[in-house]
């Protein structure tokens, strides 16, 4: 018997849906899978500890003994995330603001393509622009040879300041009409409005699009290669070289024998970078609800 063409057409559309997610499902349990695997196997093996690893000051790989102290790309990672975050939201939110609350449709027409454009530049491009234009600048108004961890995060607050901006200006302009207009019927300035109602009301979405800037930030590795320095330890200031955990994975894996240990251990810092992704992901799932309550 033949089935009925909307029900035909029914039924391969739930086929392929399903397809699709099952697909999704798989490969984001094989990434899992096969970096965890990789990752786990200097502490199960290797004789490698989790405390060494995540805590220890010295890499030094090829040394005798071999050491894997990842802290200093740690701190290099979290602070150029964090500084780089500091930085970008202010500019995102006050763009944010003047698009939607100012000059709506002057921001909106001009301003947002301009801000939504940085997300398609190529980080090579912000790399060769931090060592153009970001550290000579910093070597000839601050101490230093102008390559470090500011450098890395002024470049970083460029390259999130779309994904801060783009999400402020989304949950402003969410905000129901009936909000301003009773602020101003009660008889509030602009500013006022702004500052003791609208962001407050908006702060979950706001720090969600600060999150999520961090979590991009986090991940970058050639822009802030280019121009932080790559030394191994922790710096004393914003102006001495670092490193982070992008920096050294992307440097040191093509010089690596596949299965040794040092290989093995740069599957490991990888993994801590996709442990803190899922760190970053739960966060923001816990500031929407709160954008939902």
């Amino acid at each position: 018997m033949k089935l009925p063409k909307h029900i035909r057409e029914e039924w391969w559309g739930k086929s392929y849906v399903f397809g699709c997610v099952a697909i999704l499902i798989v490969t984001i349990f094989s990434i899992v899978y096969f970096i965890a695997s990789k990752g786990l196997s200097p502490f199960v093996s290797g004789g490698v500890g989790i405390g060494e690893l995540l805590f220890g000051l010295k890499w030094n790989p090829e040394g005798e003994p071999a050491t894997f102290g990842a802290l200093p790309f740690l701190f290099g990672s979290f602070s150029t995330s964090l500084i780089a975050a500091l930085i970008a939201a202010p500019f995102g939110f006050c763009a944010a603001v003047f698009m939607t609350q100012i000059a709506p449709k002057l921001g909106r027409s001009i301003l947002q393509p301009a801000i939504e454009l940085l997300a398609g530049i190529p980080s090579v491009v912000y790399g060769f622009v931090g060592l153009s234009v970001v550290v000579p600048f910093l070597r000839d108004h601050f101490p230093g040879q102008g390559i470090g961890v500011l450098a890395g995060a002024i470049v970083l607050s460029v390259m999130i300041l779309p994904t801060v901006t783009t999400i402020a200006t989304d949950a402003l302009s969410t905000l129901p009409a009936g909000l301003k207009e009773g602020s101003f019927a009660l008889g509030a300035t602009r500013w006022q409005t702004i500052y003791k109602l609208i962001l407050p009301t908006t702060l979950p979405a706001l720090l969600t699009g600060i999150v999520l800037g961090i979590s991009r930030a986090f991940g970058e590795a050639l822009a802030v290669q280019m121009v932080i320095g790559n030394a191994p330890h922790i710096p004393r200031s914003l102006f001495e070289s670092a490193s982070t955990l992008t920096s050294i994975i992307t440097l040191s894996m093509g010089n690596t024998v596949g299965g040794s240990l040092h290989n093995n251990v740069l599957w490991s810092l990888a993994l801590v970078l996709l442990l803190m992704t899922f760190v970053f992901i739960f966060i923001v799932r816990m500031l929407e609800r709160r954008i939902k309550r």
